[in-house]
């Protein structure tokens, strides 16, 4: 009798198969895996490519992630003044939304401060700057590129204007442009002013933006089917551009903004705990293919969808609070951002010598609050705003040169913990609206004598 031949690569390829099936997040880390390699085995560090060769091969690699991202941003615009309408429009009671809004924007400004403390403290104690020798910085080149960088941003004197241009003068040009504060002010007014009329002349347009967000979120279930991909040539293009030696130049800077963003993201995960309803296990589980997502594409705004059908479908949380906090949160919540802010202006002052006084603290703390409410939710906005910061307590602009290296890789950390903080900041205002409903119709019942 025949004996049948079994091959042990076909079994272990099921098996695989099997295993990733459904698996959206274990699909993304493994992407995320091999990609680091194939970056690494392209870069400079090992030279088996020549310069030229290594751009075409990544550009090439990085095609998926480009359509991936360009698919997610074509349709982010539409989904969120869908969302928002129809997120006023679930919640007609203006005193229930003035109370959510006011717990969402306490919430934003506390942990978002509390952030930027942990920064500051962090680089007090861990030190840095100690370990960088900033003597051939202060060359033209690293200058004039800092100085670049460091241009254009407003004084005290145009913050009215500044303030007034929030409006939109024309929102189909806000909507072109992508300025995202602006669509949410327009979604939020046009919302308002909905509800205001008489439902029957209402209901065509709530009828249009149902079906506008249905054809949304079945859009971005399409580019989904993307994401393993453009995951593995967005980190491939990153590491063989970026190179082993740059991240160990200023190992422990990089390492310090990590250690924060971890501290800042166990505070949300307790917080999460209590407000969310389900254990830490499952609601970590629930989260992990956003926050991969968030790595990989650093930007909030990128993963906005994906971030609504988490918190709608799995956090079960309120329509009417996801769809108006969520678009909200990506443009505002930067915690993330402030807590980077913190370390890295701490870290240029020691680099540079400057001492920094307590009012220079408070002035660190304020401005990145400030300019992590401010700051835009696409990848690098960060490094730019944080130049603002560092002429407010006078270190040198050159200083951002020494950073802009490494940071593109915390730029994908901190928006995992600024989607995490959007995800929380739902569920914490879930939480504290529940409460006030069940304290308002819990009635104390009569002692019948």
């Amino acid at each position: 009798m025949k004996q049948k031949f079994v091959n042990p690569l076909k079994n272990f390829t099921d098996l695989f198969e099997k295993m990733i099936s459904g698996r959206l997040w274990l699909k993304v880390l493994l992407a995320l895996v091999l990609g680091v390699i194939a970056g690494i085995l392209l870069g400079p560090d090992l030279g088996l490519f020549s310069e030229g060769a290594v751009k075409n091969i990544t550009s090439w690699l990085a095609l998926p992630g480009q359509v991936f991202l360009a698919i997610i941003q074509m349709i982010v615009v539409p989904l969120v003044i869908a969302s928002i309408v129809l997120g006023l429009a679930a919640n007609n009671n203006p005193s229930a939304m003035k109370k959510n809004g006011i717990i969402a924007l306490l919430f934003i400004l506390i942990s978002t401060g509390v952030a930027a403390v942990i920064g500051i403290f962090l680089a007090l104690n861990i030190q840095p700057g100690s370990f960088v020798d900033a003597s051939s910085l202060m060359d033209s080149g690293v200058g004039q590129t800092a100085n670049i960088v460091a241009k254009g941003f407003p004084d005290v004197a145009e913050l009215p204007s500044k303030v007034s241009g929030l409006i939109p003068k024309n929102p189909l040009a806000s909507m072109a442009s992508g300025e995202m504060l602006q669509v949410i002010l327009f979604a939020a007014v046009l919302g308002a002013a909905l509800l205001s009329i008489p439902a029957v002349q209402s209901k065509p347009l709530f009828d249009l933006l149902t079906a506008l967000q249905e054809v949304s979120l079945r859009i971005v279930s399409w580019a989904m089917l993307l994401a393993p991909v453009a995951v593995f040539g967005l980190i491939a293009k990153l590491v063989a551009n970026l190179g082993i030696e740059v991240l160990g130049g200023i190992a422990i800077y990089v390492l310090t903004v990590v250690l924060g963003l971890f501290i800042v993201g166990c505070l949300y995960f307790a917080v999460a705990k209590v407000t969310s309803g389900q254990p830490l296990k499952q609601f970590f589980m629930n989260v992990r293919e956003l926050l991969l997502l968030a790595f990989s594409t650093s930007s909030s705004a990128a993963v906005m969808p994906i971030s609504l059908n988490v918190v709608e479908e799995k956090l079960k949380v309120k329509p009417e609070i996801a769809r108006f906090l969520i678009p909200l949160g990506a443009t505002i919540n930067m915690t993330g951002t402030a807590m980077y802010q913190g370390v890295a202006t701490v870290f240029l002052a020691q680099v540079f010598n400057v001492d920094l006084s307590l009012s220079s603290y408070l002035f660190i703390v304020t401005m990145a609050v400030a300019a992590s409410i401010g700051s835009p939710a696409t990848p690098g906005a960060g490094i730019i705003i944080l130049s603002m910061v560092l002429e407010g307590v006078g270190i040198p602009a050159a200083g951002i040169a020494i950073i802009l290296g490494v940071d593109r890789i915390l730029d994908m950390c901190r928006t995992s913990i600024n989607v995490l903080g959007d995800v929380v900041a739902c569920t914490t205002v879930q939480y504290f609206s529940s409460k006030d409903i069940d304290t308002a119709t819990a009635t104390p019942e009569k002692s019948i004598s």
